[in-house]
């Protein structure tokens, strides 16, 4: 059986071929997306379960390579009095709710796409990558196996056209190699790559009935990507479509980026980040950036760090505004930073259609209710929205034109923000279409699997 894969920063899907058309497999109920979110009673019980997968030869040489991991793993399943890792191992909507409802046990990660073109990752924590992939690739291949009932042993994996804007080609080959290690260790037999933004347009290439010119721009939960493509009827059905790619750019600035920039600028000044210091100087900032920068692996050690925790002690001691620092503390103490970033993510999309949003804080402390307007938002955002737009004219450069069509997918691309962007930058007259925000990657995957495994 062959699909599509979207292992997506934000949200996993998964796709096939059902009589001719691209289908979202259901993977917990009637929905086809989980959050890419993992949550782990202990660590180590990651490790064991990717060990389950292995023939034999195979799990022997991974067991000497990740001893310590399973040695934590058994004396985990001994003090929580599990028989089985996979009862110790939540994904999606309940590693959420067990991260929120205790924060500071087990191990909880969202949106590990973010780091797999990481600068500087020691050989041990692109093994970790590897194995934290591989859990969550196996959670929604078996859903899937389970809906289609029968095995799924091809697949077409999107990626962005770049992980990370600095080092791109170093960058791209770590996390696809990362990926592709992942995908081996759960069965896969036969792996296929597709830059998402041309998935989410082969998708969209199925219900054209001309050949047109159209500008794909995918803003996704942790990159953007567009690229200029020839559709249509005369194009899709071409295995090899290199000439029908006249432009591809892609950054790492995506959705995660837009809650995390608000949650700094909007949310950490009620914890304590503007506040002056009784000598006079500015409070540091470092240190309520690096709360919310929850996708930065080096940030979040820094914020973590006892240094960081001591210089939180002095600060407290020199602020004019020890009440507003406290809860910062708090936060940190109680490692609810993940939640405050959620809550700027929910507010992000309430401010979509909405004037006002207070952000509900209570968990931090009663009442708390920091409130933004969609005004405020725009301006927190608009460097971010530059970066997009230089991402869009360096596309149409490259293809030397304008699009005759503008085909928007993405979660994050349901913002008007988005779309007022594009009528900037190509004028009031373009078409603009929106696709499955969510789902068209994955369907365009599903496209492509069927053709290049047939």
């Amino acid at each position: 059986m062959r699909v599509g894969f979207d292992y997506g920063t934000s949200n996993c899907a998964m796709s096939y071929i059902n009589n001719g058309k691209s289908e979202l497999i259901p993977l917990y109920g009637d929905d086809a997306f989980v959050p890419s979110t993992l949550y782990a009673v202990e660590r180590g019980f990651i490790a064991e379960l990717i060990a389950q997968q292995l023939e034999p030869q195979d799990r022997l040489v991974y067991a000497q390579a990740r001893s310590g991991a399973l040695a934590q793993s058994r004396a985990g399943k001994a003090e929580h009095d599990i028989t089985q890792v996979g009862d110790g191992l939540f994904y999606g909507a309940e590693a959420i709710a067990h991260y929120i409802a205790a924060p500071g046990e087990g191990y909880f990660i969202k949106s590990p796409k973010s780091f797999l073109g990481a600068s500087g990752l020691r050989p041990q924590m692109v093994g970790f990558f590897e194995d934290l992939v591989a859990a969550m690739m196996l959670n929604v291949k078996q859903r899937a196996e389970k809906h289609l009932q029968q095995e799924v042993s091809q697949v077409v994996i999107g990626r962005p056209v770049n992980f990370q804007g600095i080092n791109a080609l170093e960058s791209n080959r770590q996390a696809q190699e990362i990926l592709t290690a992942a995908a081996k260790r759960i069965g896969f037999r036969a792996i296929e790559f597709l830059f998402e933004p041309l998935a989410a347009g082969f998708d969209f290439e199925t219900r054209l009935h001309e050949n047109k010119k159209v500008l794909v721009v995918d803003v996704g939960g942790g990159t953007t990507d567009c690229s200029m493509v020839l559709m249509g009827p005369a194009h899709r059905n071409q295995l090899q479509r290199d000439n029908d790619f006249l432009g591809h750019t892609g950054e790492r600035v995506g959705g995660n980026d837009f809650d995390i920039l608000l949650a700094q600028k909007a949310l950490m000044p009620s914890f304590g980040m503007l506040s002056p210091l009784k000598t006079g100087l500015p409070m540091p900032l470092m240190p309520f950036v690096n709360a919310m920068a929850i996708n930065d692996i080096g940030a979040q050690t820094d914020f973590y760090d006892a240094k960081t925790g001591f210089l939180l002690e002095k600060l407290q001691r020199e602020t004019t505004e020890p009440e507003l620092l406290k809860r910062f503390v708090t936060m940190r103490d109680d490692k609810h930073n993940f939640a405050v970033v959620r809550e700027a993510e929910l507010g992000k999309i309430a401010l979509s259609s909405a004037d006002t949003y207070r952000f509900p804080l209570g968990f931090i402390e009663p009442d708390l209710a920091p409130e933004s307007s969609a005004e405020n938002y725009a301006e927190i955002v608009n460097t971010l929205l530059q970066k997009i737009a230089n991402l869009i004219n360096e596309a149409t450069t490259q293809a030397g034109s304008k699009p005759d069509i503008v085909y928007i997918t993405g979660g994050s691309a349901k913002s008007p923000l988005i779309r007022k962007l594009v009528r900037e930058l190509l004028g009031e007259q373009i078409d603009i279409v929106d696709g499955d925000h969510f789902g068209s990657v994955a369907a365009g995957l599903g496209v492509w699997a069927e053709r290049v495994f047939s």
